[in-house]
């Protein structure tokens, strides 16, 4: 193996993937996988829960876990963990549903940040005893979104939450700094996933195209690169960073 080669290889590393069994968390896992790390791919279903139109590359282990129970998340965290060690948590897992904010039940306001805030801090608790001990120095790589950054109607619940995922993110960079553990997110643009489609329809679709700069859906490969580089030797000295991978959307005036 070449020095380049060397700085972006996973092979070794054992990584958890949360919301996996679909869209941009299974392209996460295969990805990963396909670059030479131990996957466990989790999700409520344990299961991909779409055809795949590539094989399921061989490192991956799809399993339960249900990020809205504390117990779960602690019993297979620690199940994971003491079979082998965890070297980086990437917390893909969220929910969102569209909502006017005056609307809005206590339930689903709660239900929404139980997911994306809670359960995420969670994981990142419960890996830590193993991601300190990584011979690779762990990882936590929080999925956040560009709704953390700019507003949008009928998702309040959503822009919340992700404005704290950047808030635990930073916090826990600057906690763990000496603990053998680097704590980044990345903040997707609009990518085609399941999740999108929940609030999208056409007059939203043709805003969102419209304003950024690059004028299409990111690929699912596009921001799955950024999260495996973040992984990779390449990135220790990397820590309490925000990545934007959204076609320019941020950096677009008018």
């Amino acid at each position: 193996m070449t020095f380049l080669e060397s700085l972006y290889s996973l092979k070794g590393l054992r990584i958890v993937v949360t919301g996996a069994s679909s869209g941009l968390g299974l392209n996460q896992a295969m990805m990963l996988a396909n670059c030479g790390a131990t996957v466990f791919a989790l999700s409520r279903s344990g299961q991909p829960k779409v055809g795949v139109d590539e094989p399921i590359p061989d490192g991956i282990f799809f399993d339960r876990i249900d990020i809205s129970d504390t117990a779960s998340i602690k019993n297979k965290l620690t199940e994971i963990g003491e079979s082998g060690g965890i070297d980086v948590l990437i917390n893909n897992a969220g929910i969102t549903q569209r909502q006017r904010a005056e609307d809005m039940p206590e339930a689903l306001w709660r239900s929404i940040h139980k997911v994306n805030v809670d359960g995420l801090f969670e994981c990142c608790k419960y890996a830590y005893p193993f991601l300190k001990q990584s011979a690779h120095v762990g990882r936590i790589i929080n999925i956040s979104s560009m709704a953390s950054y700019l507003g949008f109607s009928e998702v309040v619940p959503y822009s919340s939450t992700k404005s704290a995922v950047l808030g635990i993110t930073r916090g826990l960079a600057v906690e763990w700094s000496g603990h053998n553990i680097l704590v980044n997110s990345v903040s997707p643009g609009w990518f085609p996933s399941e999740m999108s489609v929940q609030v999208m329809d056409d007059d939203r679709r043709a805003k969102i195209l419209n304003r950024m700069p690059l004028h299409r859906f990111g690929k699912p490969a596009e921001l799955g690169a950024m999260v495996c580089f973040l992984a990779s030797p390449a990135a220790t000295y990397i820590t309490g960073q925000d990545f934007s991978v959204d076609g320019g959307a941020l950096a677009f005036g008018f």
